[in-house]
């Protein structure tokens, strides 16, 4: 019989998907992955040490954060229950290298990373996974809700029936070869039936508060700059410090100019599309409109400046072939943004240079009616079928920004980017 490994956090999702497969027949095992450093709250790194798998006395007898203690301890008590053996993965220099050193060194230079993403793509269903063929399953399952459809290159990613808890987005960027290795137990229930399952078992779950923030930094703006300040200090790079505050308007022949208007404290502090929390009195409502790390600047204004003009994206992760795209699509840049309808037209010479772009979009082009909102560098843009089943077809991270107007979603040819630009 296949061997599954289900990650485990120490969460009622994670907790729920060991037990719906243990009761499907499964035989399976529990990993669970170390993942913050005994002086996460200093903000401090970890040994570089790879990867290493330790059983839970042994994960027990080292340092670790309370956090953790309390999910090894308490993962402890219900795999003895179930009779299902647990195994801890000490993943934590492998994190902080994929996961914390990118967010540290993006925020430095004025981004808004997704660790989320980053973390699935390189831990979860990455060194994680590893360490669970390492220990003789076969594939890995998780807490996610997620579902996964048959397509014609493996499989594709699809929204969970619990649209509210849907996570799809943050999965967009595992590789297929890497999905093929996936189960998601809990696609076709909602929240309330895996706290149901889980109550009704008997199980207490170790980690019961749900995570909303980013796992490895202390809730608080004051404890976000501490941690910000002593891992900048580490890595060597110097705190961006206060800057000018730009306003843009349109001028008598509506191009776009610049004034001074006020002074921020750190971009850091401030993300595309903002608009509480600014601290600047004006005669309309402003939003953040973009971050220029180059000169420390910090540009702001009015509601109408806020549709895109464009963006440059970097290689795409394709889970279905781009010539069995319908000419229907929806595009999505944040979690819970609406979805816009992209229409394409398909160029017949996408097999010419795929060999040499490998997973990367070509000739494609989109057409929008209306702009984009104002999005986020280093956010993810994600492309879809728009069907109530269908599945995701591409993702692709975004780290540049233009200004406002009409756009199109258009595949760069040399580098294989995919560009949204202005529709003249």
């Amino acid at each position: 019989m296949t061997q599954l490994a289900v990650a485990v956090s120490g969460g009622v999702d994670s907790l729920c998907a060991l037990l719906r497969l243990r009761e499907q027949g499964h035989d399976v095992l529990a990993l669970h992955g170390l993942f913050l450093p005994d002086a996460a709250s200093s903000g401090l790194r970890p040994a570089p040490e790879g990867p290493r798998l330790l059983t839970a006395a042994e994960a027990l007898a080292t340092p670790l954060p309370p956090a953790s203690r309390q999910a090894v301890e308490g993962l402890q008590t219900a795999c003895g229950q179930l009779g299902i053996p647990l195994h801890v993965a000490d993943m934590r220099a492998v994190f902080d290298r994929e996961v914390v050193t990118p967010f540290v060194r993006a925020y430095a230079r004025g981004r808004t990373p997704n660790p989320c993403a980053l973390c699935n793509r390189a831990i979860k269903f990455g060194a994680l996974l590893d360490a669970a063929l390492s220990l003789g399953a076969d594939r890995i399952a998780t807490g996610h809700y997620a579902r996964l459809l048959d397509g014609p290159a493996g499989p594709v990613l699809a929204a969970a029936d619990d649209l509210a808890k849907d996570q799809s987005y943050f999965l967009s960027l595992v590789p297929l070869e890497r999905l093929r290795r996936a189960v998601f137990p809990l696609a076709r229930q909602d929240k309330a039936a895996s706290i149901a399952q889980v109550k009704d078992a008997g199980l207490a779950v170790p980690v019961p508060q749900e995570s909303q923030e980013i796992c490895f930094i202390p809730a608080g703006e004051d404890a976000y700059r501490a941690f910000l300040e002593r891992r900048w200090q580490a890595e060597g790079l110097s705190l961006p410090g206060s800057g000018p505050v730009l306003l843009e308007e349109a001028d008598s022949d509506g191009r776009p100019v610049l004034r001074p208007l006020a002074r921020h404290e750190g971009l850091w502090r401030y993300t595309e599309g903002q608009r509480r929390g600014l601290g600047i009195a004006h005669s309309e409502p402003l939003y953040v409109l973009r971050k220029q790390g180059e000169d420390n600047t910090l540009v702001v204004g009015g509601r109408a400046r806020l549709g895109m003009r464009g963006c440059l994206t970097g290689p795409a992760n394709l889970l279905c072939p781009p010539e069995q795209w319908p000419d229907t699509l929806l595009a999505r840049l944040r979690h819970r943004q609406r979805k816009e309808i992209i229409r394409r037209r398909f160029r017949n010479l996408f097999h010419i240079i795929k060999k040499f772009l490998f997973h990367t979009l070509v000739f494609q082009r989109f057409d929008l009616p209306v702009p984009f909102e104002r999005i986020i560098p280093d956010q993810a843009l994600r492309i879809t079928e728009p069907y109530r089943d269908a599945g995701k077809l591409c993702r692709t991270i975004i780290p540049e920004i233009t200004h406002i107007g009409k756009v199109r979603l258009q595949i760069e040819r040399t580098s294989g980017q995919v560009q949204i630009l202005t529709d003249t």
